[in-house]
């Protein structure tokens, strides 16, 4: 029997760069002529709304309106498997510690895409690993997100000392215009001896900016959710075990399951040893987010190239041979090629089960 092939549909939910806008919450235009428009419920020059929802804060005692009082704020939406926020992170990171002296209260506020991400363990350990520490506030009811109005992963919104929202960018990029915003609110809020802007922020890995000339690859949701930005199976039933032969050479953007795997809501989960997931890409970078389905056990994986072991593609989460582990459920980096990039086949097995894989995203 065909393989099923799933093409992609996917459009957004972490918010591609090229996307990116910032506005000022004004009768000024936006600073981009991007396509996506800003939602309307969001508060126009509207008062920061209240963390108190929090159900819990990493980093910091709770942040209330009197100790944000006279501060200038700067709220980030995050979730921990978003590739689109892991690569800002490296400069919100870069701007608390840099202006923190000067007045500058930056929070990541943690909205779970996924199931795992609601998990106060996993959250903190991804806190831990990225070395983040700015506050947290942990929002796993979506109440904070709600309370914005907000839709995106990474979402950034400017607040000034008098506790107003002046500016929001959602997505990566505008990093320059986004510090000259951060320094015009301090300024007026007093702040004298402000350090240079930053020249440069130094970043690796999954921090790295995607190479955007080659990215012809977009996000790719594996479960059977039927929501925006999913990729739909056109092939196997939600809930349902399946057993594939080879597939037939699939098309750019073309993939398949391949093994006795079941759909489940947000992700497909392999049901016994030997699965494979196969994706024909066009990217510097490889990401899947995936993890153990049986909480505490190690799986172990292999990723190929063209058929061949990776080498100098490797990302960081496998050596050259292709080898790697599971041990919780995140984002792995898999494929980071040299250029020239071209169309390749993306290939892993799973030599253990039950394994989750959620989504895939490029860079």
């Amino acid at each position: 029997m065909t393989a099923p092939l799933l093409r992609l549909g996917a459009w957004l939910a972490c918010f591609a760069a090229s996307c990116a806008k910032i506005d000022a919450l004004s009768n000024s235009p936006p600073s981009n002529s991007s396509p996506v428009p800003a939602r309307s419920g969001l508060p126009i020059e509207g008062e920061l709304p209240s963390f108190d929802s929090a159900s819990s804060w990493l980093n910091s005692p709770a942040l209330t309106e009197a100790s944000l009082h006279g501060k200038v704020v700067l709220v980030q939406f995050w979730t921990y498997s978003c590739i689109n926020w892991r690569r800002t992170l490296p400069y919100v990171r870069a701007w608390s510690k840099r202006y923190a002296s000067a007045g500058l209260v930056t929070v990541g506020v943690h909205t779970p895409e996924f199931e795992f991400e609601q998990e106060l363990a996993n959250v903190r350990r991804a806190v831990r690993d990225a070395d983040i520490g700015f506050p947290i506030a942990v929002d796993s009811q979506r109440a904070i997100w709600n309370a914005f109005g907000n839709e995106y992963w990474p979402a950034l919104y400017f607040v000034d000392a008098q506790g107003r929202i002046r500016h929001r960018l959602f997505g990566e990029g505008e990093y320059e215009r986004s510090e000259a915003i951060l320094r015009e609110l301090l300024t007026d809020a007093g702040a004298l001896g402000l350090p240079p802007p930053l020249a440069d922020v130094p970043a690796s890995g999954p921090e790295l900016a995607a190479d955007w000339a080659n990215l012809r690859s977009p996000e790719t949701y594996l479960g059977d959710l039927d929501r925006e930005g999913a990729s739909l199976s056109l092939g196997p039933k939600p809930g349902r075990r399946h057993w594939d032969a080879e597939a037939e050479p699939l098309g750019l953007n073309q993939w398949a399951l391949m093994g006795d795997w079941t759909t489940r809501g947000q992700a497909a989960v392999l049901e016994r040893a030997g699965g494979r997931i196969v994706y024909r890409f066009h990217s510097r970078d490889v990401h899947l987010v995936m993890g153990p389905a049986k909480p505490g056990s190690v799986t172990r994986f292999r990723v190929q190239l063209d058929g061949l072991a990776p080498g100098k593609a490797r990302g960081v989460d496998i050596d050259e041979g292709g080898v790697g582990t599971l041990s919780e459920p995140r984002m792995y980096q898999l494929i980071r090629q040299p250029r020239p990039i071209s169309d390749r086949d993306f290939q892993i097995e799973f030599f253990d089960a039950p394994v989750a894989a959620y989504s895939f995203t490029f860079g």
